[in-house]
């Protein structure tokens, strides 16, 4: 099965705790990942920013709607345990426990809705959009709100990389490979190059040397085997044994196993990987805008003895 969401979550959490017992979340992280039979591939699923583990955070969001609604409590760091609410709340014989179950709770409502006298002024939007909300997490949304700007920005940046000049790209693809700490270079294409636009030096003594070659195809044009074997006749002229091949479209799958098959050290770049490298490694944008998210620094409310 997939991922559940943080609401289906809720219910066997809280079943989970109904003996009483004060559980560590790492622990219920992996009675849950059991219960929903999550494939080891599903259990180590981190969000596309890479920043966090899907389930973990789903459980822990469960966690926190549930004890906003005061049906569990955290007695220390890193453990939880479930509530006199809470245990009232299964004995109702309930099949789920969501948002719209919490809203009963006006802890929850205190928490879900801040500055809101009562319920009926507080949806002011379709309940079918709030739905859609309610079924990710607060990270979730930002994670997906971030990914969108990436992709929007990762589509620009390759736009403008078509529209520049061969030269421009060339260029744009030294300093790239220069700030991944691959060494120094210079770009030497021009007519008649053989196949190789720049030359990357990995030691000072230019004894580890990487050529690469740049080319600036619109989508729909994609590299072919035939350029990949003229690529590695290139580096056989060069005495030569490691290159990376870049491009702003795509590789035909006849090329990548020419690559593959080489006795050369050979790197196949597209053009979205192109530009996800460019955006992780700041070549060509910058950063508008900056959010510092904080949590609670449980240690700081440790009380020692005197």
């Amino acid at each position: 099965m997939s991922i559940p969401d943080y609401q289906t979550i809720m219910l066997p959490l809280l079943r989970v705790l109904e003996d009483k017992k004060t559980y560590k979340i790492s622990e219920l992280i992996e009675i849950l990942s059991d219960e929903f039979n999550l494939t080891d591939e599903e259990k180590q699923m981190k969000f596309e920013s890479g920043n966090d583990n899907i389930f973990r955070n789903r459980v822990r969001w469960a966690r926190t709607y549930l004890k906003k609604a005061c049906l569990v409590d955290d007695p220390e760091r890193g453990y939880l345990v479930i509530t006199n609410r809470g245990l009232e709340a299964l004995r109702s014989n309930i099949n789920r426990i969501d948002v719209d179950f919490l809203k009963r709770y006006s802890e929850f409502m205190d928490f879900k809705y801040p500055n809101k006298e009562t319920e009926e002024t507080v949806i002011e939007i379709p309940s079918s959009e709030e739905e859609i909300v309610d079924e990710k997490t607060p990270d979730e949304l930002l994670e997906e709100g971030f990914s969108r700007i990436r992709k929007n920005l990762a589509q620009d940046l390759l736009s403008r990389l078509i529209d520049n000049s061969p030269h421009f790209f060339e260029n744009a693809i030294l300093i790239l490979l220069e700030s991944m700490g691959y060494g120094e270079g210079k770009v030497t294409g021009k007519s008649g190059d053989n196949g190789i636009d720049g030359i990357i030096h990995q030691d000072k003594l230019g004894l580890e040397t990487i050529i690469f070659q740049a080319k600036r195809y619109s989508d729909g044009n994609t590299v072919s085997s035939s350029t990949i074997r003229d690529f590695i006749g290139a580096l056989d002229l060069k005495g030569v044994t490691k290159g990376v091949f870049i491009t702003t479209s795509k590789f035909t799958p006849n090329a990548r196993e020419t690559a593959i098959k080489s006795t050369k050290t050979i790197r196949l770049i597209e053009g979205t990987e192109l530009v996800q490298l460019m955006i992780d490694n700041d070549i060509g944008v910058n950063t508008y805008k900056t959010y510092n998210l904080k949590k609670i620094d449980l240690d700081f409310f440790i009380e020692f003895d005197e």
